[in-house]
């Protein structure tokens, strides 16, 4: 789990102190294959807290394609999350974030964290990774404008739909 330095300001606008947040351990290790609810789906109780846990600092997005976006403060890989899809990657059935992060930093902590190099490549205007980790279970990195965009989706992808 990763360290976030964040600023602390009172209500008066005036800078207090920075201090380090933990990144959201779960999420991210959802993002990054390393847990699946896809395996666990038959877990009523931990099924239950998760759902629980999401609808508690996430707001679904009004006509947002099953997207939610954070209420409070949420990281992982050290950046914020600014769109959670809990059960796809854009065609795929998986787990996805969107975070605050250009192609290389977001690339950089992925491999990092998961200890291999992705495979990439460019197409169709995108910057695309995957790394598979397993049966049903590829870790994946999209960004757009060719990798210049400064937001990254990053999965896990546990099937395609058909």
């Amino acid at each position: 789990m990763g360290l976030v330095t964040v600023e602390v300001w009172d209500a008066t606008g005036n800078k207090k102190r920075e201090v380090e947040m933990p990144d959201d351990a779960q999420l991210q290790r959802m993002a990054l294959c390393q847990d699946s609810w896809f395996d666990w789906k038959d877990d009523e109780a931990r099924m239950r807290r998760f759902v629980s846990d999401v609808e508690s600092r996430f707001e679904e997005v009004p006509q947002g394609a099953g997207g939610f976006r954070p209420k409070v403060s949420v990281q992982a890989l050290g950046y914020p999350i600014t769109q959670l899809y809990p059960q796809s990657v854009g065609m795929g059935v998986g787990f996805s974030l969107v975070v605050n992060a250009d192609f290389v930093s977001a690339r950089s902590a992925i491999e990092q964290r998961l200890g291999r190099p992705l495979i990439c490549n460019t197409s169709d205007g995108m910057r695309a990774c995957e790394l598979k980790l397993g049966e049903k279970k590829t870790a994946l990195l999209v960004t757009g404008q060719n990798g210049a965009a400064k937001t990254s989706l990053v999965g896990c992808y546990y099937f395609y739909e058909k």
